[in-house]
This record gives structure tokens, sequence and C-alpha cells, in this order.
């Protein structure tokens, strides 16, 4: 059961959730060339865009069921776990197929583990949830999980329409070779 100190935030996560679909839509639609090419990262981009619309997803699903009166938030959590879990495993299948090892897909690799971490922790708690109802501690951990299902999706689509990145390893590189400011790529597919 969803304990009363927490049920505005589902309510405004599951408004934040519809609306960042609805970005991402017009972001994958903007981006849509870069998806549906058959040039080498194409499969990146689409991983990418798959991988926002799963975070978004995750967290509209679990504040939806979380708002509906009784014992929902349990086994929504864990239903929606396996699933992000199953993209997961897809996901990563298809960086080994079609063998993109650069550093992008290295990173990209990391940050599905990341999420993967993060649906486990939510199947965990979904379980615990649904055995011992009256877990409000457990509820609060699947708030958390929700709150970082936002911020993954996010850095996801980001990259996805190709947002500028500034990582501190791209920073120090570009100080040693001497490159000024003005020769950075755009795009942020480099740390």
């Amino acid at each position: 059961m969803v304990p009363e100190s927490i049920h505005d935030f589902f309510v405004a996560s599951g408004s934040v959730a519809g609306a960042l679909i609805g970005l991402l839509f017009v972001a994958i639609s903007v981006a849509g060339d870069r998806l549906t090419r058959a040039k080498e990262g194409a499969q990146i981009h689409r991983i990418r865009a798959s991988a926002a619309l799963t975070a978004f997803l995750n967290a509209l699903v679990v504040s939806l069921l979380a708002l509906i009166p009784g014992h929902k938030i349990g086994p929504a959590s864990v239903a929606v776990a396996i699933i992000g879990l199953t993209f997961i495993l897809a996901a990563l299948l298809s960086l080994i197929r079609v063998r993109e090892a650069r550093w992008r897909s290295f990173r990209d690799a990391f940050f599905l583990v990341g999420l993967a971490v993060t649906f486990v922790f939510q199947l965990i708690q979904g379980i615990t949830v649904s055995l011992h109802p009256a877990d409000s501690g457990a509820v609060n951990t699947i708030a958390i999980l929700v709150a970082l299902c936002f911020l993954a999706g996010i850095d996801r689509a980001w990259e996805l329409i190709g947002g500028p990145s500034f990582g501190i390893t791209r920073e120090l590189m570009a100080m040693v070779r001497g490159q000024d400011q003005g020769t950075d790529e755009p795009g942020g597919s480099e740390p």
C-alpha cells in the first residue's frame, strides 16, 4: 500500500512521465533519420531511444498503478522490472551482434548495466511490498527508483538528439592535445 505521504509524488511523477514520453516522441521524429538508416551507429541510436522509452514507461506505469487504491504498486513494480530487464538483455545482445567495439558502445553497455541494476532493485522491492504491504520503506525505495528512471531516460534522450557533452575525460584530453573550444564535435558521442 502506498503511504499517503508519498501519494503526491506518484501523482507528479505520472504527469512528468507522460510529458516526457510525449517529448521523446518529438525527439524521435526529429532524429528519425538517425534511427532508420542502415548506417554504422544507427543501432546505437535505436537502443538509446528504446532505453529512454523503457525508463519513462517504467516510471509512468509504476506511478499510475501506485495511485490505484489497494496493493498494486508491488505487482506493478515486479512486472515492469521484468519487462525492463528483458529489454536490457535484448539491447545488450544487439550491441554484441553489431560488434561496435568503440568507446561509445562500451558507454552504452555500461549504462544498460546500470539500468539493469535499477530494475533488479525495483524487482526486489516490488516483491517485498507484495509480501509485506505495510512496508513503507520498500515503497519509498520504489519512488527513488522511479526518479532514477527519469534521470536515465533524460540522459538517453539527450544523447539521442545529439546534445553536447562535457565529460571530464574529453575535456582533459582536449586540453592535453591543445584543442580550443571551437573544435569540439557536436553530438556528445565521446566522453
